[in-house]
């Protein structure tokens, strides 16, 4: 058994304490530099809804990258002094301004990394909608559209084969949403004739799923009964 060098541990203890410092540094300049982009561009998404561009991960990345960028500039050009005492100081060194004032820190980082980027991306996203001549509507496709406020009714789908479906879109039925790709769950299934007419619910019938790639349009046809399988129709 080797005797443990007590010089040794004593080392090691300080080196660790040397270490702590630098790494909250690290992480402070982290936060500062990222944060205020990521809380932007998630604003600013949220704010004009999703885009074909918000699919590109890199493209996001870059955008929040910039944002943050821009904002850091901005907060430098305002209050650079101010923000300097909290985060270094010459004789003590980083972050002893922060740990002297803590509320104050915290309050600074609050308004610098969420309160600020949110209200400009807030703002970035009101004045774009007002330049624009068109109206921008947030729903990512005409098919969530569709779907958002549907009530229950039937629907009828004519495949690319030119046959046609159909089935009572209710209470268990399911429509997907954005991002996924287009498919349908309609709890109940119909028998549909050749002409595209309603007659009557398949016995035992568990549900129709359809997938949009073979679907050639669809009609959503109302009904004049509270019933769960839309036995009172109108085609």
């Amino acid at each position: 058994m080797y005797a443990q060098d007590p010089v040794f541990d004593l080392h090691r203890e300080d080196l660790a304490v040397s270490q702590a410092p630098a790494t909250a540094t690290q992480v402070a300049i982290i936060l500062l530099l990222v944060v205020p982009g990521v809380t932007y561009q998630f604003v600013r998404e949220r704010a004009r809804g999703p885009v074909a561009a918000h699919r590109d991960l890199g493209e996001r990345v870059l955008r929040a990258l910039t944002a943050g960028l821009a904002l850091d500039a901005l907060y430098v050009i305002v209050a650079g002094p101010a923000l300097t005492r909290l985060v270094h100081d010459r004789r003590q060194g980083w972050l002893t301004g922060a740990a002297d004032n803590p509320r104050i820190a915290a309050l600074t980082a609050m308004l610098l990394l969420l309160v600020v980027p949110a209200c400009a991306a807030w703002i970035a996203s009101l004045l774009g909608s007002r330049r624009s001549r068109s109206v921008y509507d947030p729903t990512p496709t005409a098919w969530d559209a569709a779907f958002r406020q549907r009530g229950h009714c039937l629907v009828r789908v004519r495949l690319k084969s030119g046959g046609w479906i159909g089935g009572w879109y209710g209470e268990r039925s399911f429509a997907s949403a954005y991002p996924e790709s287009a498919d349908l769950y309609l709890q109940t299934a119909w028998a549909v004739s050749r002409a595209g007419r309603f007659e009557h619910p398949l016995e035992l019938s568990g549900g129709i799923h359809v997938r949009m790639d073979d679907v050639e349009f669809i009609d959503f046809v109302d009904v004049s009964s509270d019933s769960t399988d839309g036995e009172i129709t109108r085609d």
